[in-house]
Order: structure tokens, then C-alpha cells, then sequence
């Protein structure tokens, strides 16, 4: 099973074509042939994004979604091949639920049943005495404390699972290109980091980091901005972590990394992992 993860920054602006050459999402989505691909910032209710997603969807995929209540923010969903045999929305958190931050759905039955799910974490911010910043860092704060422990009891369950998006958080020094200059910065602060090693300590296997090893990257954010791209100056904050049953079923973990910057459809770039059934 083929599981593909993409934050599209806006459904709309990803199956938009560019210039003669980059054509967007929908051409990628065709070739690339996963069999699931997890969705985040999906920035749309569910009626357009299915009007924007209507050739893929027209072609046979099935689409679930959560739609945040804030219009224009957040949103995250998943494409199948197969439809699911059940989708559920949310972690069970009065405060998150409704913004379009987590969706999980069942595939298969049997020994070949997996649960994948698509995470949107909210980008956060360094405590300032900003009061913005301390809003989104506080935010940021009550979301991780709230999922980690959902995550701890849907390792603890058992089966086949991974949970794979945007995390908004770097995980180690070998995952963002310029982490000396970013250390107090959110996505890389010292208690998001702590947190993910948590997730790891507990079970969770960051299929990615398994797969590639001790090398920096591979990135799958860059800025818009500068020549961040070009020089491959990203993040590595897009990944899947599994459980270590299925994990143990890695095949290969790779990133679509766009040719040149004017082929991108989205400042993140798809990163998809590859189990055996």
C-alpha cells in the first residue's frame, strides 16, 4: 500500500495551472498513482474542494474531508482509491475537532487492515511578548497536549496505523538545512521537539528517518521566498510515523521534489511511503 502525504497550501491554488508547464496537483496525482494521498491546508469547504478535485474524483477516487469552521483556514482529508470502510473526524477534542486538524479512515479487513490518518499541527509561534505570537504558541501548546496522548492510545490499540501530515515541527538537527539559525523559532523550539521524541519513545517510527538514516533531510518544505528552493535550504517537517508493525513493512519513503521552482504547486512537496501487503 501506497500512502502519499502533501500539505496542497489551498485545494484551489494546487490543481491551478501555473504556466504551459506546470500543469498542478490533478497531473501529479496521475502519475504518482498512490494508493492513498493525505491531504492538509485543504483551505476550502468540502463543496469547492470537490469541485476542484472533480476530474480526480470524476476518474474514480473517493474523497473525505473535514472542512475547518473558520472559512479559508486549515482543513485536511484524504484521497483513496478504494473507499474507506469507515472515516471519523476529529480526536475527540472540544477545541480541535471543528478546525479541520485530524481525520483517520479504516482500509481492507484482516491481517490487511491499516488505519491512515492526515494531521494538520498548527504552525505555532516563539512566546514573545507578542500577544499574537503568545496565542499561537499557546494554541500550538494545548493541541500537542491534547494529540499526543489520543496518539499514545491509538498505538497502544494495536494493528496497522500510520498518521502522517504536517507536523509544523522539525524533529532533530538532520531536519531542517539552517538549524542553528532557527533554534528559537517555532517548528524546531525545544519543547516541540521533545514532544515528537515522546511519540517515538512510546512506539511510534518515523518511517522516513528509518528508511533514509543518519543524512540531512530529505526536505519537503521550502519558502516561497529567496532562493530557499534552489538551494535546498527546506525543512523536513512533512513525514509518516507508524506503527512499528507496519513500519517494519517500509519499503521506500521518498519525496516528489519538483524540478525547478516554477514546477511547484505547493510550497511543500509530496512525501510517500511505500508498505508491503
Amino acid at each position: 500500500m501506497t500512502v502519499a502525504s502533501v500539505n496542497v497550501n489551498g485545494v484551489r491554488a494546487a490543481v491551478k495551472q501555473r504556466n504551459e508547464h506546470n500543469l498542478g496537483m490533478l497531473p501529479w496525482l496521475t502519475a504518482a498513482a498512490p494508493d492513498v494521498v493525505l491531504l492538509q491546508e485543504i483551505r476550502a469547504s468540502e463543496k469547492i474542494a470537490r469541485t476542484a478535485l472533480a476530474p480526480a474524483l470524476d476518474a474514480g477516487w473517493h474523497l473525505a474531508m473535514t472542512e475547518s469552521s473558520v472559512a479559508g483556514r486549515s482543513g485536511v482529508g484524504m484521497l483513496s482509491r478504494t473507499e474507506p470502510t469507515a472515516v471519523r473526524i476529529g480526536y475527540g477534542s472540544d477545541e480541535f475537532d471543528t478546525l479541520g486538524r485530524y481525520l483517520e479512515a479504516d482500509f481492507g479487513s484482516g491481517a490487511d487492515a491499516i488505519t491512515v490518518a492526515s494531521v494538520y499541527v498548527p504552525s505555532g509561534a516563539a512566546r514573545t511578548e507578542n500577544p499574537k505570537d503568545v496565542e499561537k504558541h499557546d494554541e500550538k501548546v494545548r493541541f500537542l497536549d491534547s494529540f499526543g496522548p489520543y496518539l499514545d492510545d491509538l498505538l497502544a490499540a494495536g494493528g496497522n496505523v500510520v498518521v502522517a501530515g504536517d507536523w509544523n515541527i522539525a524533529p532533530d538537527e538532520r531536519d531542517i538545512k539552517n538549524w542553528k539559525g532557527n533554534l528559537k523559532n517555532a517548528g524546531f523550539l525545544p519543547h516541540e521537539r521533545e514532544w515528537v521524541a515522546k511519540r517515538m519513545a512510546s512506539g511510534w517510527v518515523d518511517v522516513a528517518r528509518a528508511h533514509h538514516g543518519d543524512v540531512a533531510g530529505p526536505y519537503a518544505w521550502w519558502s516561497w521566498r529567496g532562493k530557499a528552493f534552489d538551494n535546498d535550504a527546506g525543512w523536513r517537517i512533512d513525514y509518516h510515523l507508524a506503527s512499528p508493525a507496519l513500519a517494519a513493512r517500509t519499503e521506500q519513503v521518498w519525496v516528489d521534489r519538483a524540478d525547478a521552482y516554477d514546477l511547484r504547486w505547493s510550497d511543500h512537496a509530496p512525501v510517500t511511503a511505500r508498505f508491503a501487503r
